[in-house]
């Protein structure tokens, strides 16, 4: 269909590669808990406009640049390294000003900044461009007539089954954030979680190489 093949299998190793937990699952399942299903599900979005941006580039050539040019890897690895690190800075200041069994008085993320965020940090990390570039054609069939449109294809699939997880995620822990008591206190260790994986993780994508 559409030019590919192995579609089934495709589909199959896509879901497996969504479910595996990583920082996007911890980014959802921290917002859903701290500002509920919406912040979660918004986060997913954000994540999920950041992966079709990828598809997108990669089908018409552009994730290419990255695989072969240094400089413009660099720069799109600092980019992203840098906004990583901005996030990461603020969800570990984001504790509010909350006393003993009090709610943080600071006001919660708009869904704006929580789409915007999960939207950069996916965009900017240039080792998912080669993701797609790697993963992506081995399930194209070389006779296609139009491969960039098998690529489309595909990668619209892929990023339509991660965004069905990631709303899953996003319900399941506000769900299970329902029954706590505790929300305020579990949000700051969510929060601070989550800033010192996107602290990590900017400073692992600072080292990383082409390949």
């Amino acid at each position: 269909m559409f030019g590919t093949h192995d579609l089934l299998l495709f589909i199959l190793s896509g879901l497996l590669l969504n479910i595996t937990p990583g920082p996007d699952s911890l980014y959802i399942v921290g917002r859903s808990i701290a500002q509920g299903w919406r912040a979660g599900a918004t986060a997913a979005f954000g994540i999920g406009a950041g992966t079709l941006v990828h598809v997108l580039t990669a089908a018409f050539g552009l994730s290419a640049i990255l695989a072969t040019s240094a400089a413009a890897f660099t720069v799109v690895k600092l980019l992203g390294a840098a906004y990583l690190l901005y996030v990461g800075l603020s969800l570990l200041r984001s504790r509010g000003n909350a006393q003993a069994g009090q709610a943080p008085s600071a006001p919660p993320t708009s869904l704006r900044q929580i789409f915007s965020q999960g939207f950069l940090t996916n965009v900017l990390n240039p080792k998912v461009a080669l993701f797609f570039l790697a993963f992506v054609p081995q399930f194209i069939d070389p006779a296609a007539p139009h491969k960039a449109l098998a690529f489309v294809f595909l990668g619209v699939i892929f990023d339509f089954n991660g965004m069905l997880w990631c709303n899953f995620l996003a319900w399941s822990a506000a769900a299970a954030n329902a029954g706590l008591k505790n929300n305020a206190k579990l949000a700051r260790i969510l929060n601070r979680a989550t800033g010192c994986l996107f602290v990590g993780l900017s400073i692992k994508l600072v080292f990383s190489k082409q390949n």
